[in-house]
């Protein structure tokens, strides 16, 4: 039985759902098959780095919290980090680590219970690309560990489907069409999600902090 939970989804045009022609994206899909009463929030943004997600993060998700409430957080970044513009990556790989660390950081602070879904590949970016965004998942991936934070993969898991691959190519290059987000939806509704959303949560903040304003980074 899940409660009254507020959950804020953050990231780029995966967690948008852009391709889908029915505009339910992952998210979308994901929120049909877990029920209860979910109050929940797109705030995916187009081509969003890591570093523009950490940027408003808390400037947008802590209005849409719940005082007292059971409040949550799903961040997926990372393929926009790894891709190249100007001869290098947009965001170096420590970096993109360390801004998601921050976002668990603020989490932490204010008693919101954090997911990552690790970032998609770019199918028609090349091999050099899925193999940047591998080994940036795997750090998150660790750093999830390392945070006791469910993480949930899907960088080679899409990159080696059919379905996927098949949708993006016959579209932008990157983004799929419905099947391809319903095969992501179902890696994460079959990762840590289940386990996460029916988790009770207590939403209560480490001693001395407490929710501030949030502030612009």
């Amino acid at each position: 039985m899940i409660g009254d939970i507020r959950v804020c989804f953050i990231g780029d045009s995966f967690v948008q759902g852009v391709g889908d022609p029915e505009h339910r994206g992952w998210v979308g899909r994901v929120l049909e098959a877990t029920g209860g009463d979910v109050t929940a929030f797109n705030l995916g943004i187009r081509r969003n780095t890591s570093e523009d997600v950490l940027r408003r993060c808390r400037l947008e998700m802590l209005p849409r919290t719940l005082p007292g409430g059971d409040n949550r957080l799903v961040v997926s970044v990372g393929s926009n980090d790894t891709m190249h513009e100007d001869g290098t990556v947009r965001v170096d790989p420590a970096r993109s680590v360390g801004n998601v660390a921050s976002i668990l950081d603020d989490c932490r602070r204010d008693a919101i219970s954090p997911l990552v879904v690790g970032p998609p590949p770019v199918v028609d970016a090349g091999e050099e690309h899925l193999r940047r965004t591998a080994e940036l998942a795997d750090a998150m991936a660790a750093l999830c560990r390392a945070r006791h934070v469910p993480f949930i993969a899907t960088t080679l898991e899409l990159a080696g489907d059919p379905i996927w691959t098949r949708e993006a190519m016959a579209g932008d290059g990157a983004h799929p069409g419905s099947a391809g987000y319903r095969r992501l939806a179902e890696l994460v509704l079959a990762g840590q999600w289940h386990d996460w959303i029916t988790r009770a949560h207590s939403p209560v903040r480490p001693s001395g902090s407490s929710p501030g304003t949030p502030t612009q980074r």
